[in-house]
C-alpha cells in the first residue's frame, strides 16, 4: 500500500491519511515513532509514553499500519513500528496540490473600450 513520494497521491488515499491522523492519540503515536534515535519503537514503549492500555494503543497503532502510515517489523518476540516518511511526504505534497487546487480562479479582465 506504500505509494512512493515521486507518485502522485488520489484522492481516496489522501482521504484514508487523514482519517487515520484525524485522532489525537494517532497523532501523538507517529510524533512518538518519529522521534526515536534508531528509527523504531515497540507497543510497549508507545503505550508507557501514553500511559494508555496496551490495546488501545494496538487499536491505534493497526489504524496507523492500515493508512501505510508506520510498518511492522518483527524483532523477536514484539512487533516494531517505523514511520513511513515517504509516505508523509508524498501526502504533504498531495495536500499542498489539493489546497492550491480550491483557491479561486483568476478573474479575466475584460477587454477596456478604446
Amino acid at each position: 500500500m506504500t505509494i512512493k513520494h515521486s507518485e502522485a497521491m488520489r484522492d481516496d488515499d489522501i482521504a484514508i491519511i487523514m482519517r487515520a491522523m484525524g485522532h489525537p492519540v494517532r497523532l501523538n503515536i507517529l510524533r512518538i515513532l518519529a522521534r526515536q534515535e534508531r528509527g523504531e519503537c515497540c507497543c510497549a514503549d508507545v503505550t508507557d509514553e501514553l500511559t494508555l492500555a496496551q490495546s488501545t494503543v494496538s487499536q491505534h497503532i493497526k489504524v496507523l499500519l492500515d493508512a501505510g502510515l508506520i510498518e511492522r517489523k518483527p524483532r523477536g518476540t514484539r512487533n516494531c513500528y517505523i514511520v513511513q516518511h515517504d509516505r508523509l511526504a508524498a501526502l504533504g505534497d498531495a495536500y499542498s496540490g489539493m489546497i492550491a487546487g480550491f483557491s479561486p480562479a483568476p478573474t479575466k479582465l475584460e477587454a477596456e473600450p478604446a
